[in-house]
């Protein structure tokens, strides 16, 4: 079996406030293959973007305990040197932030900015780091690029801001992208063109690429696999098909019957999720998701409320439900 490209391991991140320990990331695994998406779906507070912010080493270490393994290409990440992890990152391993407004400066030009990162990993002069910038406005479908890499970020829309932090992420040719909300706050058909591109340059690249999201539609769409997040636990992981067909977990359940479909009568209910996430400061015993899991009693309540259930199998299709197979079955028929 082939060693995957990233691998995370019992990955724990706490946060140490003057409140109390905040569990961002508790006990976390998952692979992500060479040239494959792996989407990371979940509510708000789910633990989704810290996880990827400790892959990129972005945490403060005066208040961040950190532990478990991070493997990119067999290299060890947790523990790696402030000075390695400023080489790997934006070369080896990239982000799209969730906002482009607020990430990218407003005092300097679009060009500059995308050229900056180049020159840092590349040793690349102003003259190629222009050039560069030019080149991948080009390749993520910016109209006459020559002229707006002097641009400033007010200038473009949202779309082409998404798409000039996609070739700020991209400049450097990174094995690995990870992509936090792409998408949010874009209309429906700069969505589909932001996606059609991730999923081109990835083809184009063979890019493995982490995508963040709680948009379920836009998983099933561009991912290969899924990791449905609850209160910084992994509570479901499969292929999307798995997931998205046979899902089985109580919390999945909920995130699917809370998304509207077009092939639904128009008088058919939402079934949100009831009750609200918990405080990760206290986050509840057993399994983090029985407060809200309408299958308690048929699970049973004192094991849910007082045993965590584990993540199995370690590959394949898995999850964290004390729930016999059959009666998964059942229920979501």
């Amino acid at each position: 079996m082939s060693t995957p490209f990233l691998s995370v391991r019992d990955l724990t991140v706490d946060f140490h406030t003057e409140d109390g320990v905040v569990h961002a990331v508790n006990g976390l695994s998952f692979d992500v293959e060479k040239g494959t998406t792996l989407g990371i779906v979940g509510e708000s507070g789910s633990g989704k973007s810290v996880t990827n912010l400790t892959v990129l080493g972005l945490h403060n270490p005066e208040n961040t305990t950190i532990s478990g393994e991070i493997r990119l290409d067999g290299d060890e990440l947790i523990g790696a040197s402030r000075s390695s992890m400023e080489k790997l990152r934006g070369n080896k391993v990239a982000m799209i932030f969730q906002d482009p407004l607020t990430s990218l400066s407003p005092y300097h030009t679009i060009g500059k900015q995308i050229g900056e990162v180049y020159r840092k990993h590349k040793g690349a002069s102003r003259a190629e780091a222009r050039d560069r910038a030019i080149e991948m406005l080009t390749r993520v479908g910016i109209p006459q690029p020559k002229t707006r890499v002097d641009d400033y970020p007010h200038q473009f829309s949202g779309g082409m801001r998404q798409r000039a932090m996609i070739a700020m992420a991209l400049v450097c040719d990174p094995d690995l992208l990870i992509a936090d909300e792409p998408t949010t706050a874009l209309d429906v058909t700069v969505q589909a063109q932001i996606l059609d591109l991730l999923k081109n340059l990835q083809d184009e690249m063979g890019t493995s690429i982490i995508l963040i999201t709680h948009d379920l539609g836009v998983v099933a769409n561009t991912a290969h696999d899924v990791l449905v997040m609850y209160a910084g636990r992994a509570v479901e992981r499969g292929t999307v098909k798995e997931v998205l067909h046979e899902p089985r977990h109580p919390y999945t359940w909920g995130l699917l019957g809370s998304m509207p479909r077009l092939s639904s009568a128009v008088d058919v209910p939402l079934l949100p999720v009831r009750g609200t996430p918990p405080s990760l400061l206290n986050v509840p015993p057993g399994c983090p998701f029985h407060p809200r899991c309408d299958y308690v009693k048929l699970a049973g309540p004192e094991l849910c409320r007082s045993e965590r259930p584990e993540l199995s199998p370690h590959r394949g299709h898995g999850d964290a439900c004390y729930l016999t197979l059959a009666q998964k079955r059942e229920i979501h028929k």
